[in-house]
């Protein structure tokens, strides 16, 4: 029954998603909720100048469709499975969709002033950190009310590692690290959607070999978001996710590794997302130190790529194969340290 529901909630966040297009795409541009392309960028991207944003309120709208479809189905079909509507697991799947939910409202705002002032300034980064603070304290305290924060990691060659009251901040930081990351990764035409496709291809499987079938559940709903939204946002893009829906997708990814047990996954499932804002740390640092000097030709590095004359969709399959390399590293590490 668990991988039917998996199929349920992957299939119906997949259809929801590519069907909203047909008449989520049309009213984005009636309100004429186009994207600004920004002046520092590649200049062919100047070709993208009016594509409508904030398309991934598609997936959202699919995905959460999916998990509550999919979790009354469980609930109705095998009831003993959930233990009862209060049980520390479902209460997880609770908060975690919540915080999601709480991270995109971030980057709805932020892509609102965007459109509103029709520049790309949004949020300064000062509150949209601010406002991410408020969200990941919320999401930590009612995780540890819950009795589901542990501060044990399985870390590779030092095996389970207790640590302590230094969990906290370390977490904080890994949060807000990955939710900005996500967000830095949607800049290419299905680069972000893809790359997060099978990461969460990844977190789905892995959830449901350890037994949290709810996470799954949640996995498998971003994954069938993930894939409907690329029949409109694969290149050459019809829409573009927005700071809305890549935070969203930043939310999903943090919260599932944390809602597993196991946040250490995002350092490999969530490999791409590293790197991407690792380059733009390495740039900026080397920029400042070298007074003017640059290590890639553009930063994040997907735009170095581009730049060395890589397609849009060479550099969508790569990445999301390095992101496949970083799932089965997931994998290993929890066979060996789970």
């Amino acid at each position: 029954m668990a991988r039917m529901v998996l199929m349920i909630a992957a299939l119906l966040s997949l259809s929801i998603t590519a069907l909203s297009g047909f008449f989520v795409l049309p009213w984005l541009k009636k309100l004429h909720y186009g994207q600004t392309i920004k002046e520092v960028g590649p200049t062919w991207h100047n070709k993208k100048q009016g594509t409508p944003m904030m398309g991934g309120l598609m997936f959202i709208l699919g995905s959460i469709a999916a998990i509550i479809i999919a979790f009354s189905t469980l609930a109705i079909a095998e009831p003993d499975a959930l233990g009862g509507m209060q049980t520390q697991q479902n209460v997880v799947l609770f908060l975690s969709v919540l915080a999601t939910l709480g991270f995109s409202s971030v980057g709805f705002v932020d892509d609102y002033l965007k459109v509103v002032h029709k520049q790309n300034l949004g949020l300064t980064a000062r509150y949209k950190i601010l406002m991410q603070v408020v969200v990941t304290t919320a999401y930590l305290v009612a995780m540890q009310l819950n009795g589901t924060l542990s501060t044990t990691l399985s870390l590779p060659v030092f095996g389970r590692v207790d640590l302590g009251i230094l969990f906290y901040p370390l977490a904080f930081v890994a949060i807000i690290g990955f939710v900005n990351a996500v967000n830095l990764t949607d800049g290419l035409d299905g680069l972000c959607s893809s790359v997060t496709f099978v990461a969460m291809l990844g977190y789905m499987t892995a959830a449901t070999l350890t037994g949290y079938y709810l996470m799954g559940i949640f996995g498998a709903a971003m994954a069938g978001g993930c894939a409907g939204f690329l029949f409109w946002n694969f290149y050459p893009a019809k829409v573009f996710m927005g700071d809305t829906g890549s935070m969203f997708l930043g939310g999903a990814v943090v919260t599932i590794s944390f809602g597993m047990g196991h946040p250490e996954l995002l350092f490999l499932m969530g490999i791409i997302y590293l790197i991407e804002a690792g380059s733009v740390m390495l740039q900026v640092s080397y920029f400042k130190i070298t007074h003017g000097k640059r290590i890639f030709k553009m930063s994040p590095i997907h735009h170095h790529f581009e730049m060395c004359g890589w397609s849009e969709v060479k550099i969508d399959g790569v990445f999301s194969f390095i992101t496949l390399i970083g799932v089965v590293l997931g994998f290993v590490h929890l066979y060996l340290n789970g």
